[in-house]
């Protein structure tokens, strides 16, 4: 036998184990259809997450069943993206079963120590009612944005603190969201104190924790209680919640400040080397960070589909998700498993990876998805 036709077998039998195991080798031209990419990927967090028993989301596919509260409600995210996409009953059920179990594992309530983690959960299950119209959910986040609201206090001029036992700091998770949520609840309700608090909300984030020049949204302030603003966290999620705080009071009031606010911060976003690196968003870690890359596709991708923004920065804002949702599925994805690596570009080792890691590839593939029945491209 020659050594070129031992070549040739050689390649056609790695071919066969890699089918046989479901690792196909994707070229980088292998048109991919999103929508069974995320259809996959909800099973898989259905399959590998999802306590069929005590009805709530394990911290990994790992065998960790440790319960995180802030987690589970993007899951819920993604749950309601997976409704809203195939209409199935099956999401439905798991919403619902989500609402009872979340509710007994965090002691019978969705009340919480941390206000950023209760603005998780009541923009998630805000977004339940929306799709839904089942009005418990409405008031499960009414519950919890009469809580979040006792957060605001005089330290730092204002702004939500980041948890009841530490009312002095003040960050981006505990105020961009809450700029989100009091925006949506006016649209829903139309009541004026809604939108009055997210303009407050607003006003103090923009002169506190985000940078003029550049766009760039800061973690927090005064963590100490020394009123030092902390420059060294950038983290794709401050930026996330801002462009999409900015977004929704763009939408009630068509003020074109507000619209500027959000291209700022998003440009900032596919070009600042701390957040992106060579049209990749950085490898944020395990844990809490591997959930950071979501919150950024899920408002910039809502961004993406803004009728009044620009047609350039509509397609490079679709083409830097594109990218990121390709190398993610074509590299970052481990197979057959289909567990999610926390860079896009590296899969998990033996398959195996984290609650919050899952979920930020199940918010890619779910935006691209929607970029694609949107028509986007």
């Amino acid at each position: 036998m020659t050594i070129f036709r031992r070549i040739l077998l050689l390649c056609a039998f790695y071919l066969l184990i890699s089918v046989a195991h479901g690792q196909t080798p994707l070229s980088a031209t292998t048109a991919i259809n999103w929508n069974k990419a995320a259809d996959s990927a909800a099973a898989t967090l259905d399959r590998d997450f999802y306590d069929t028993n005590t009805h709530y989301y394990h911290n990994s596919n790992r065998g960790d069943t440790t319960f995180h509260y802030w987690p589970q409600a993007h899951a819920l995210d993604v749950l309601t993206d997976a409704y809203q996409r195939t209409r199935s009953p099956r999401y439905l059920n798991r919403m619902n079963e989500w609402l009872e179990g979340v509710r007994r594992k965090n002691g019978n309530t969705f009340l919480n120590e941390y206000y950023d983690d209760m603005l998780w959960n009541a923009l998630a299950m805000l977004r339940v009612y929306e799709v839904t119209h089942d009005k418990k959910w409405l008031s499960a986040t009414q519950t919890l944005w009469d809580d979040i609201k006792t957060g605001w206090n005089d330290t730092m001029s204002g702004g939500i603190a980041w948890r009841k036992g530490q009312r002095y700091y003040k960050n981006t998770p505990a105020n961009a969201p809450a700029i989100i949520l009091a925006a949506r609840l006016y649209r829903v309700t139309k009541r004026p104190d809604d939108l009055d608090w997210a303009k407050r909300i607003y006003n103090w984030q923009k002169r506190t924790l985000v940078d003029s020049a550049s766009g760039l949204v800061y973690d927090g302030i005064n963590q100490d209680n020394d009123g030092k603003l902390n420059t060294r966290w950038k983290f794709t999620y401050c930026q996330g919640v801002w462009i999409g705080g900015t977004h929704e009071l763009y939408k009630l009031t068509q003020d074109p400040t507000y619209l500027a606010d959000a291209i700022k911060t998003a440009d900032l976003s596919l070009t600042d080397p701390t957040l992106t690196t060579n049209g990749l968003m950085r490898d944020e870690g395990n844990g809490d960070g591997g959930l950071f890359k979501g919150v950024l596709v899920r408002y910039l991708t809502q961004l993406v589909l803004e009728p009044n923004l620009d047609k350039t920065r509509r397609n490079q804002y679709a083409a830097f998700l594109r990218t990121n949702a390709r190398t993610l599925w074509q590299q970052g994805t481990a197979r057959p498993s289909l567990a999610f690596g926390a860079f896009w570009q590296r899969p998990p080792i033996d398959g195996k990876t984290d609650l919050p890691i899952q979920l930020s590839g199940n918010m890619l593939l779910e935006a691209m998805s929607l970029l694609e029945r949107s028509r986007v491209f």
